[in-house]
Formats: C-alpha cells, structure tokens, sequence
C-alpha cells in the first residue's frame, strides 16, 4: 500500500478535523507522527527519522537526520567531520546533513500501526478540547440525554462530551431512564488519563442557585445575591437573599406574580419546599427568621464556640427542630453555626442552675455571703480567676463596692488562685504529669487533671489519641470534635519537628 495522494491527505485531514471538531492542524501533527513511526520501523528505531506534509499541497516529505560530532555515541544517528566530508566537504562538528528518503511501501502491520496512533493523537486533541470547552462551565446549568446507566449512575451525553451524573448526585426518588432529558449542575470537570471527567449535580446547592438565576432578572444581573443555602434535597431548602437597591424587594422578586418564579425551580427540584429569607447584618433576626415557622423569643450567641443558643416557646420546639431535625439542621447549615434550640422553661431552669453554681463557687472560693456572690454572676464573671487580675476600678464599679471590698475581693482571688496552683503541682507530680503536656494549646489546667485521671499524662499519650476519644474523655460539652481534632494536632507537631519543646501556649 503506497502513500495516499497529497489531495487526499489534505481532504483526510479536513475531514477528520470537522467531524471531530479538532484543528486541522492537530491532525496533519498526527499523521506526520504515523509516517514517521512506520519509517523508523522500516529502517531502523535507532535512526532519527522525521516525516512532513506540506499544509499547501499536501506532499510527504520523509528524511533522515545526522549530527555531527567528535566522537560517536549513537551509531546510526551521528557521523563523525571525516564521515561527513564525503557528502558535505566543509562540514563541521555541530552540522545536521539531511538525507530524503523514498517513499514508503505500508504493509498491513505498518498500516494498522500508523492507523491507531493517528486515532490516539485524534483521541487527545478532542480531550483537549473538550477539557477547554469545559474548564469555565462548572457552576453552569446543562441539558443533556440519558445514554446509559450504570450501577445507578447516569452517562448523560452533553452534544459535545459525555458527563457523570452519580446516583448520589440524584435527588432522592427521581429517576432516569434511558434517552430521558436530564438538567443538572457542572460540579467539577476533572482531567483524567482518558478524558476529562465532567461531573454533574442535582442535589448540589448552586443548582438551585443556577436555577433561580435562569428564573428571576434581578439575579442574573446581580441586582439580588443569594447569601447562603442549605438544602435538603427532594425534601426542603432555605435561601437567604440581599440587595443594595431599596426599591427592590429580593423575596418578592424571587416568589414572582403568583409564587410563578419560585413555582418554577420547586418543579425542577420535584416538589422540593423553599423557604426565602431576606438578609439582615444582624445574626439574632437572622437566626429568628432561619428558624420560621417557629416563634423565636430570645437569641443567645456564643461567638467563642460559635454557636447559638434559640430559645422558643414551650409549645414550639418540636416545630423549631423540625421533622428528624431538619428545621434547626438547615438553619444550621445556612448560617454556618452550631444551633441548640430550647424552650423558654429549659433555658429559665438552665440560667437558674448556671447562676446557683457560679454563687456558690464565689461563695467557697472567695468566702463571701450570697448578696455578693449574686452581684459577680449578674455582672458577668463566670470565676475567681476572672477577678485576681482585674482592674479595682471595675470592681469599684458595681453598685454597693467600694475600694475596700474591691482591694478584698482581688486579694482573696489571689489567695485561691495560688492555692489551686499549689493542688494542682501536687497532684500533678502524684499522677506523674509531664510538663510538656501542660503546655498543649487549648487544655486548661483542670482539662489536664481530667487527662491524667484517665491515664493521660504524658505529651505522646496525648497525641495517640482519636479526636473522637478525647471527646469522649472530656465530654462532648467541654470540647467539641473540631477543638479535639486542634489539640491533638498540636500535641502531634513535636513529632514533626522533631523534639519535644512546647507546642504552644496553655
């Protein structure tokens, strides 16, 4: 089989190039490649064959290039100044000489050959330009057709590419046969050996977000943004909106005349129920309105836990909580914060309890009356410790203080205090507590006894532990799974750096 006409090489190269809607340039590249493969195989792998078609009239070109070189090395692709001079007389080291070979006669194993490698550069230049088409698509919506599925799993064919949409990437209960139409979310696009891998999503929370910028103006153009939104798929979502314009009215603007806007995206998401919340900068109205249908009365914030503490009526909380949780969830979600949710008596008995233990450690610690104990808990210190190293003058403050009982107050703070410390050394060196462990980011002194208690008492044993089993030790309502998760860490960074110095400050 002798080399194709020059017309036919161009006619092959545009045609394969519009079908797979590829530069033409791309596959000239990729037939030079598989003629020069199979005259390498003719003459040799150790020759430095090339092969060229000319972009205008289409002719192969085949040759064969040798450097010149003092001393050779590579035997077939290298010549030494005296080797050269026969066919180039002033030839000198560095020179390339090219030699024209003749056309090549294509066996049926060179023609397969040059056949497969030219449908492999074809392969990676529609990767490449699928990859290219799709890097600035994700977080679009698209349209596509159902080609197969897989385990659950959807290969939906997108016109130009082929895309993923996993089973749990579906909403609960929707099902796809196929040659169904399919709308879903780019989630990622990932370059992969065999292609790039576009992932879609319907249960993903810009979805919804992609939606209602198709259904109300005023979002697309950015006249309204969507704040946050937490969903739960199939079942019900909430969205905070915000705009800088007065005169816009961004929940009306997303309901539309007769609930038609809003209307629109519950039917794509399959009855799925929104709930539109305007946004306000104060996180108290905003908990209270995340938190509807429930009447919220009072707005605790915790910003050193971040977390929340809503307070409801008695009759309300279950509507507060919400089927399986799933009321306080989403609010939780869209607001980015731990919610805890309590009826009006249980925060009542909880403040009463609080208030009762803080007396009654002031009373012990300091050896005051109760009128006393009672004024620092309503003022807001929550220990002695809070009181040995604060300024008389806030003391002095406090309606029914003078500068006697201030200087008294501070003195017998300062007296507990260094006793405690005193305990706390003595059965520190009775448990055998090391003293790098003291030093661990985020324990107090009193976290570390509870520690050593429990067999803890040494850095490393510290760092053996799971976030979770710290958790455990401790109890959930002393330290949280992300501040177990930072105290581990910082007791595991000595085995980074190779010693055992302080990981940092109690």
């Amino acid at each position: 089989m002798m080399y194709p006409t020059p017309s036919d090489i161009l006619h092959i190269a545009e045609s394969v190039a519009r079908e797979k809607e590829i530069e033409r340039e791309q596959v000239l590249e990729a037939l030079e490649l598989a003629i020069q493969k199979a005259g390498r195989t003719k003459y040799g792998q150790e020759h430095d064959i090339r092969a060229e078609i000319d972009r205008k009239s289409g002719q192969i070109s085949l040759r064969r290039y040798r450097e010149v070189v003092e001393v050779i090395e590579l035997e077939q692709s290298q010549l030494t100044v005296a080797e050269a001079a026969r066919y180039k007389p002033d030839a000198v080291i560095g020179d390339v000489l090219v030699d024209e070979l003749p056309p090549l006669d294509f066996g049926r194993i060179a023609t397969q050959t040059a056949k497969q490698i030219v449908l492999q550069k074809v392969r990676e230049a529609e990767r490449g330009r699928q990859f290219d088409e799709f890097k600035d698509r994700v977080g679009e919506i698209v349209t596509g057709i159902v080609r197969r599925v897989e385990f659950g799993n959807l290969i939906v064919d997108l016109g130009r590419a082929e895309a993923m949409l996993r089973r749990d990437q579906l909403i609960p209960r929707e099902t796809y046969r196929r040659g169904d139409r399919v709308r879903a979310y780019i989630m990622d696009l990932r370059p992969e050996a065999r292609g790039p891998q576009i992932i879609l999503s319907r249960v993903h929370s810009g979805f919804m977000a992609a939606l209602f910028a198709q259904e109300v103006p005023e979002i697309y153009e950015g006249l309204i943004q969507i704040k946050s939104i937490a969903r739960d798929p199939g079942s019900r979502a909430k969205m905070i909106v915000h705009t800088d314009d007065p005169s816009i009215d961004p929940m009306g603007s997303c309901v539309g005349m007769r609930g038609s806007r809003v209307q629109a995206v519950v039917n794509e998401l399959h009855g799925e129920k929104i709930d539109i919340i305007p946004w306000d900068d104060d996180v108290a109205k905003l908990v209270v309105r995340a938190l509807a249908p429930a009447q919220v009365t009072k707005v605790i914030l915790d910003e050193e836990n971040n977390r929340i503490e809503a307070v409801v009526v008695d009759d309300q909380l279950s509507q507060a909580i919400g089927r399986r949780g799933q009321n306080v969830r989403l609010a939780s979600q869209l607001l980015g914060v731990g919610i805890d949710v309590m009826t009006e008596s249980d925060e009542s008995e909880k403040r009463l309890k609080d208030m009762k233990e803080k007396s009654s450690h002031f009373k012990e610690a300091l050896d005051v009356d109760d009128v006393i104990a009672h004024l620092l808990v309503v003022e807001g210190f929550n220990n002695a410790e809070d009181i040995a190293d604060i300024d008389p003058a806030e003391l002095e403050a406090i309606e029914g203080f003078d500068a006697s009982v201030a200087a008294q107050l501070i003195e017998r703070a300062q007296v507990w205090q260094d006793k405690k410390h005193q305990a706390f050394l003595k059965k520190r060196k009775d448990l055998g507590i090391e003293e790098e462990l003291i030093t661990v980011a985020g324990l107090t002194p009193d976290l570390v006894m509870v520690l050593a208690e429990h067999g803890v008492t040494t850095l490393d044993a510290l760092a053996d532990l799971a976030a979770d089993e710290l958790v455990d030790l401790l109890g959930s309502q002393i330290i949280r799974q992300n501040e177990a998760e930072n105290v581990i860490m910082a007791a595991r960074a000595h085995w980074f750096e190779g010693g055992n110095a302080a990981v940092g400050a109690a």
